[in-house]
């Protein structure tokens, strides 16, 4: 760990105070994207204030940092949050490319400090699709095939 990487950290952890001490905007989330040294994206959760399950930190850092690189792609960026990504995130900093990750708190934390509990979730993905609590069936296959069939074949189609 280097003297960046806890100035990094210590703003992600600003941020998750003043979302969620100040702001009472959502859980104790904040995060910041770092490329080249410098920081690129910023987020904070902001839940409650936006009635948005999805708007967790990492993720407004991902999208933000997209934004200002220009690219869906955040090759040899690292991501410092301060408390240790729930499935929905980490997937997302997966997506994005994301080199690196720094956590502060962990999910226990979470759980002991905010009666946040992803336990679920996570035993969730482990089950095959039918034991899932969410009941999901697959219908209309062949005409969904058919887009793909047409995206694969698109001249100008951008490689992920």
């Amino acid at each position: 760990m280097t003297d960046d990487d806890k100035k990094f950290m210590a703003r992600a952890i600003e941020l998750s105070e003043k979302t969620a001490l100040i702001d009472s905007a959502g859980g104790v989330f904040g995060t910041v994207i770092v490329q080249d040294g410098k920081i690129i994206g910023e987020g904070r959760n902001r839940v409650v204030a936006e009635n948005d399950p999805t708007w967790h930190g990492e993720i407004e850092a991902i999208r933000n940092a997209c934004k200002a690189t220009g690219s869906f792609k955040l090759r040899n960026a690292t991501l410092y949050t301060s408390a240790e990504p729930c499935p929905m995130c980490m997937a997302a900093a997966y997506w994005a490319g994301i080199e690196h990750i720094f956590y502060a708190s962990t999910n226990e934390d979470a759980l002991e400090y905010g009666d946040f509990d992803d336990s679920m979730i996570y035993g969730e993905i482990r089950k095959p699709m039918a034991e899932r609590s969410i009941p999901s069936q697959q219908i209309m296959r062949a005409e969904a095939v058919e887009v793909w069939k047409k995206y694969k074949n698109k001249a100008d189609r951008v490689p992920y």
